[in-house]
């Protein structure tokens, strides 16, 4: 019992400072692709700042959204499970009142194959039931449509990283 409160109270602070800082997913390519890339996350006025670049894609739409957990040890990705979605919300936009907080919508490749996204979320969390800590970000194959239940059709996974807490620079 003094073990496991001792490592409470040793870990309280640690969380604390997580959630005040950076957090950073670095996204890999399934076997046999080639995309990949950095996505920021920092606490921003109204929400948390997302800030993402992905190279390797093919030209055109895809779907970008924070999966359920944290895990991308299978070649398809499936380990991460689906959209995260703690509020059992339908699956939307990301300005939508109504969405899986995960929503995060679609990123943009232009002809060169990167994606740049920059926008605060009003939904997402460093903590608490939308927390973003140790769960993944996944690029989808194809563009998410914002309707379609649960997914979105967004096709199959490119890419996978896991949010970890990051150094404050």
């Amino acid at each position: 019992m003094k073990a496991l409160i001792a490592v409470a109270v040793i870990a309280a602070p640690v969380l604390a400072a997580a959630a005040a800082g950076r957090a950073v997913a670095v996204l890999h390519a399934a076997p046999g692709g080639k995309v990949e890339g950095t996505v920021w996350f920092e606490p921003a006025a109204g929400g948390v700042k997302v800030k993402a670049k992905v190279t390797g894609l093919a030209p055109g739409t895809h779907g970008f959204h924070i999966h359920e957990f944290g895990d991308c040890s299978t070649a398809d990705f499936a380990s991460a499970g689906g959209h995260f979605n703690p509020m059992a919300q339908p699956h939307g936009a990301p300005q939508a009142s109504a969405r899986h907080v995960g929503d995060l919508g679609n990123i943009e490749a232009g002809a060169d194959g990167v994606a740049s996204l920059e926008w605060t979320d009003t939904q997402l969390a460093f903590e608490g039931h939308h927390g973003i800590l140790g769960r993944a970000v996944i690029v989808h194959a194809k563009a998410d449509d914002l309707k379609t239940q649960p997914t979105g059709d967004a096709g199959g996974r490119l890419a996978c990283g896991v949010i970890g807490t990051a150094k404050t620079p």
